[in-house]
């Protein structure tokens, strides 16, 4: 990673499910403390899965973090040493987080975020892809397809064994009960309206 001097700047961890982001945030944190930088890590309130006031990655790793349920909570949180902002599971947050997380990076501190790039659909999860365009640094993870082994790049949704319907909800918070990675070609969304860019 290289320093930017006298500025701060914007870090996304992408990819599907089960390919490492939280874990790759999980990292970068520890190194920042070992840096002995003021580290403030936050995750959405709606992502319980594993822990209330952690982020825990599906390997079982995990950091402290504080839940929040809107994102202009985040400024509440922070305090005036705050050099390093780290945000899990990005996708949960509305596009307000946007703005936010470009403020922060205005006022000089480096800001990590992690999340899914795509939706079970396979259509981009919105504010992800914003954040893609505005970040100094990127990083696209990869999975296991867990149909034919090749590298997996999207995220499966099954409902009682079989695809999610594309009219499925958007958000819904789950683990390997309902969720695995997948190629393209293994992937699939029932009902999805035909001459689609994301087939």
């Amino acid at each position: 990673m290289y320093k930017i001097n006298n500025s701060g700047w914007i870090e996304v961890i992408t990819g599907p499910m089960y390919s490492g982001k939280s874990e790759e945030l999980i990292r970068r944190i520890r190194r920042v403390k070992i840096a002995q930088k003021d580290v403030k890590v936050f995750k959405p309130i709606i992502d319980n899965r594993y822990s209330n006031d952690n982020v825990v990655s599906h390997s079982g790793d995990s950091i402290e973090a504080i839940p929040v349920d809107h994102p202009e909570e985040l400024y509440d949180r922070l305090e005036e040493d705050t050099e390093v902002v780290a945000i899990d599971e990005i996708q949960f947050f509305s596009k307000d987080i946007i703005k936010i997380i470009e403020d922060l990076a205005d006022q000089g501190m480096r800001v990590i975020v992690a999340g899914l790039d795509r939706d079970f659909r396979n259509e981009p999860f919105v504010p992800v892809p914003e954040l893609l365009s505005r970040a100094e640094y990127i990083e696209k993870l990869h999975a296991i397809c867990l149909q034919c082994g090749d590298p997996a790049t999207r995220t499966q949704r099954l409902i009682d064994g079989e695809p999610a319907p594309y009219d499925d909800e958007v958000i819904l918070v789950g683990a390997t009960e309902n969720y695995e990675a997948r190629c393209r070609s293994c992937h699939e969304v029932k009902g999805k309206p035909e001459g689609d860019i994301n087939e």
